[in-house]
């Protein structure tokens, strides 16, 4: 497996995170991409050798594109321009050479109505669309557990929907656990999100976190917020499971490292690179 990070999470401007990953002995990054800014002459125009050249400067590879396109692809009223942004961002990861972008897609529904259809059908004009340009659509694991995801993984025509798995998300927001996830989505991960979270509720009296941090996720929990991210290894993510499951399920990709929270992401990052190295060598799973 390889060791990425996403580059917005060093909270710097591109050449300077990219600097950061590369001193921190990460291989490679993934960039986030304003998907709704999209338009076929952006993708034309993109400065495709200036991001290659900058790459190659500081001796990584572009792990994929993160997409932010939104949560209509349930929506038949709204999802058609949700499809054609998104296979603009196919276009432009081909170009890059990643050939992966990864986004969210909303909640799937467990049961069959007109807007797990509507899904369907949005995810299935998106394949098309990448088996078309060469390029798949990665979507992004939790807030659903993984069998539901799969379930619709399954029913899709096509070859080009894909998994990005974050397994936080799915401790965080469907209480699911990671290699339970894999059973049902192994076969389909191409790009996975290095990250660790747990479910506030289930750890209000859990003396392993401080007081004051518990009460923080107290008041989270009177606005709303049930998730917090946490570092790697603090989490309810067991690691020491997630990636010999991560490897049987014939995983060999990029463990990208997210960090949206906290108040040093960058430390955090670098910290977190270290941890996987040992992980990934305890387990016996080569660092390529």
């Amino acid at each position: 497996m390889k060791i990425g990070a996403m580059l917005d999470c060093f909270r710097t401007g591109a050449e300077e995170s990219m600097k950061k990953a590369a001193e921190a002995g990460i291989g490679g990054v993934q960039i986030t991409v304003s998907v709704g800014d999209l338009t076929a002459e952006a993708v034309r125009d993109y400065p495709y050798r200036e991001t290659s050249a900058l790459l190659t400067e500081y001796g990584l590879s572009l792990t994929a594109l993160c997409g932010l396109s939104g949560y209509e692809y349930n929506d038949p009223e709204e999802n058609g321009t949700c499809v054609e942004k998104t296979c603009l961002a196919l276009e432009l990861a081909y170009g890059l050479g990643c050939g992966i972008v990864t986004s969210h897609i909303g909640v799937v529904p467990e049961r069959e109505c007109p807007e797990k259809e509507a899904m369907r059908a949005a995810l299935n004009r998106i394949s098309a669309c990448g088996d078309r340009v060469g390029a798949v659509f990665a979507v992004e694991t939790g807030p659903e557990r993984g069998a539901v995801l799969g379930g619709l993984l399954d029913s899709l025509d096509g070859n080009s929907v894909r998994v990005n798995f974050d397994p936080a998300n799915l401790v965080m927001c469907a209480d699911d656990r990671p290699e339970e996830a894999l059973r049902h989505l192994g076969r389909y991960v191409v790009h996975t999100h290095a990250k660790d979270g747990l479910m506030a509720e289930k750890h209000l009296t859990d003396p392993r976190y401080p007081a004051e941090i518990r009460d923080g996720w107290r008041e989270g929990l009177r606005r709303g917020r049930t998730w917090q991210e946490m570092p790697l290894g603090e989490g309810d993510v067991d690691f020491d499971v997630y990636l010999p499951a991560l490897a049987a399920a014939g995983f060999d990709g990029w463990l990208t490292i997210e960090r949206e929270a906290g108040a040093t992401p960058a430390k955090d990052m670098i910290l977190a690179a270290d941890f996987l190295r040992e992980k990934l060598k305890k387990h016996g799973i080569p660092l390529t």
